[in-house]
């Protein structure tokens, strides 16, 4: 048997947080697929795009992604991933930690300037932000991210700062002023910024952001771009066995590095 937790508004097509599957193995996506076809036609539907799956507290894209198997006797967790307001801001939880990704639009006189007054402001918040170009997908930021926290509780950040670190990572390099030059904020560029905190102190840092902040979703078309920056072939593509191989390249760089 296979226990199903459903947590925030997935639970809402089942109207339980606790499923049982009797099933002794099958793979995440022939699970979501299982799970879809129990919602009755008058419950709102079980939307799988927009979730995060935990396999006994492992998120699945660490492991196989959707092809990660499920056996008889493990607890799979079903995450919602938030999108707030009008979608100007995407919503989630990594390690415990409250992640917001707002998008910032190319008119903005001087992005660096803003990052550095949201700083002195909200020192409680981690805040950092990256060039949009550099973000392949949400599932893509939110994993870079999970490295990073990752390593700030190993303590094996890249630099002192897990903000710095994040921007090695997006960047693929060990050189700080190599990642600031590639991924940092720069006039005329769309941007997101990343916070991580509290969520009433964030909430306050987005409302004082105001007109400057644009709708997040959905992630502009990336992947030509990244592939021709990171000199990522197709031949490399092809030996990636998995949905999103240009995906699972970038953390798989962002991932390997080391001081």
């Amino acid at each position: 048997m296979i226990t199903i937790k459903l947590l925030g508004g997935a639970k809402r097509s089942f109207l339980s947080d606790k499923l049982s599957v009797e099933k002794n193995l099958m793979s995440v996506s022939e699970l979501l697929a299982f799970l879809q076809n129990l919602v009755e036609k008058n419950m709102p539907p079980f939307d799988t795009k927009n979730i995060l799956v935990a396999i006994n507290g492992v998120d699945s894209s660490a492991l196989q992604g959707n092809d990660t198997s499920v056996k008889d006797g493990d607890t799979v967790s079903i995450i919602p991933i938030v999108h707030g307001g009008s979608k100007t801001t995407v919503n989630f939880r990594v390690s415990n930690c409250n992640i917001v990704l707002v998008r910032l639009g190319k008119l903005l006189p001087d992005p660096t300037k803003l990052l550095e007054s949201l700083r002195a402001k909200f020192p409680d918040v981690i805040i950092q932000g990256i060039r949009s170009k550099y973000a392949l997908s949400l599932q893509h930021v939110r994993r870079v991210i999970e490295i990073s926290l990752v390593a700030s509780k190993a303590g094996t950040l890249l630099s002192n700062k897990i903000e710095t670190d994040m921007l090695m990572r997006f960047a693929a390099s060990r050189q700080i002023s190599e990642a600031i030059s590639k991924v940092g904020l720069q006039k005329g560029d769309d941007s997101i910024l990343i916070l991580i905190g509290k969520m009433p102190t964030i909430n306050k840092l987005v409302t004082d952001l105001g007109h400057v902040v644009k709708p997040m979703t959905p992630f502009p078309k990336n992947d030509n771009f990244l592939k021709k920056e990171f000199k990522i072939t197709k031949k490399e593509l092809d030996c990636i066995m998995s949905r999103e191989p240009l995906e699972d390249l970038l953390v798989e760089r962002a991932a390997v590095l080391f001081h």
